[in-house]
């Protein structure tokens, strides 16, 4: 099972802050999570512009995230 998060507007887009899901062993990449997190939240996050962290690190959709991991989406953060 992973634990994924979704921050900032990601959050209100969904309507909850955290969900888990189960993965198959060996693992899946975060783009494989963002899919299984819009199955099982009915949203589609695809054309959002969405960073990912993955154990608090940031990092590409092509990284792979384990059982036990926490994966996080957020929008790219601006400053003024």
């Amino acid at each position: 099972m992973i634990y994924v998060k979704f921050f900032a507007s990601v959050r209100e887009r969904v309507g909850v802050g955290e969900i888990s899901l189960l993965i198959p062993e060996g693992g899946v990449t975060v783009a494989e999570v963002l899919l299984l997190a819009e199955d099982a939240t009915g949203v589609l996050l695809q054309d959002a512009h969405l960073l990912a962290a993955v154990n608090l690190q940031h990092v590409p959709f092509s990284g792979v995230v384990h059982d036990g991991d926490e994966v996080a989406f957020f929008p790219p953060v601006t400053g003024g």
